[in-house]
């Protein structure tokens, strides 16, 4: 039923809800949210209009055209973000494995041993920390697009192979093995 359009978002007609140790302020058409962990600011698209009260942000749209529709889910889906963020902030796991693969934290670098002829090292970005425990690296922080971003940077240096399953994998990731090449006798 492709000519009718439903009035609302399923995921911009939701409230967000504000936790007590969090303030959200709207300036212009910048929300400032700032909790425990620290504070983001985030820019509304034009058209969204945002309703902030003691509890809840609601996240409202002009009109049903296509693109508002698009802005109403994803603008509510960045504030809920803000939100989460400077509250609980937001943590990706990521495992290491291979014989002698490790890595460690020297000042605010990473340094990667990986089975290369040379050791990785990564610059962490400010407002990221990083937790070793053995060979489960913890990726945190309050911003959820640099925490994935950082998370997927660091996997992309030595990505899962499918035949041993060596690698940097996410904890909960699954890596298919293949099978490998056998040795056939003629005869």
């Amino acid at each position: 039923m492709r000519g009718i359009l439903t009035a609302m978002s399923r995921v911009g007609k939701n409230p967000v809800p504000i936790p007590k140790e969090v303030t959200v302020n709207m300036n212009g058409q910048v929300i400032s949210v700032s909790g425990p962990k620290g504070s983001q600011e985030y820019t509304v698209h034009k058209d969204m209009s945002v309703v902030t009260t003691d509890e809840f942000v609601n996240v409202e749209r002009p009109s049903d055209i296509r693109e508002h529709r698009a802005l109403h889910g994803t603008t509510r889906q960045m504030i809920n973000n803000l939100i989460v963020g400077v509250s609980e902030g937001f943590v990706k796991e990521l495992e290491i494995i291979g014989v002698g693969y490790q890595a460690t934290i020297q000042a605010s670098c990473l340094k990667l041993q990986l089975g290369f002829s040379h050791d990785i090292y990564f610059d962490l970005p400010s407002g990221i920390t990083i937790n070793i425990d053995r060979n489960i690296l913890t990726v945190a922080g309050i911003d959820k697009q640099l925490v994935g971003a950082v998370a997927a940077k660091i996997r992309s240096f030595r990505k899962p192979e499918p035949y041993k399953g060596k690698g940097i994998r996410y904890r909960d990731e699954y890596v298919r093995t293949k099978q490998g090449k056998t040795v056939g006798g003629i005869g």
